[in-house]
């Protein structure tokens, strides 16, 4: 098994992260992460709220593949890129749902979940897609910007 992977997310992000899900209740929201990858860490540098294209919004999300491609094709500062989605899980846990893994892919991809319990928000979990070995999700740990690293905020 890896070691834990640190996923740095600025508390202003993972606020709004948090709004977005209280605010699509009772369906879920979604959206992208972007940042830089570094051996164990991922740095979130922004994200990127998408409309839930979903059919049972619901019951699943989909992210408005016209903003996939724009943000994989649009030169982001420092090399940033795609690393993650996160989107919400109403009146269910914060953690990877067997639809979840059945709809992953890419080595690495980081997976915020954030749980809505009664429209608001509760528990955010932090997960990496892993394939190498079977398909499954690592628990990762949320961390600051520059928390555990000396990388400056």
């Amino acid at each position: 098994m890896a070691a834990e992977t640190i996923v740095a997310l600025a508390a202003s992000d993972l606020a709004a992260v948090r709004e977005a899900a209280e605010a699509a209740y009772p369906d879920e929201c979604c959206g992208l992460l972007v940042g830089r990858r570094a051996p164990g860490r991922v740095t979130v540098t922004r994200v990127a709220a998408s409309a839930n294209l979903a059919a049972e919004p619901a019951r699943r999300f989909e992210i408005d593949p016209r903003l996939w491609l724009a943000l994989a094709h649009r030169p982001e500062p420092g090399g940033a890129e795609v690393v993650g989605l996160y989107h919400s899980h109403p009146d269910h846990p914060a953690e990877p749902s067997p639809r979840d893994l059945a709809d992953a892919w890419g080595e690495g991809t980081v997976w915020l979940i954030v749980g809505v319990a009664d429209g608001r928000a509760a528990a955010t979990g932090c997960f990496v897609f892993r394939e190498d070995g079977g398909a499954r999700f690592e628990p990762a740990r949320l961390a600051a910007p520059g928390e555990a690293s000396g990388e400056d905020a």
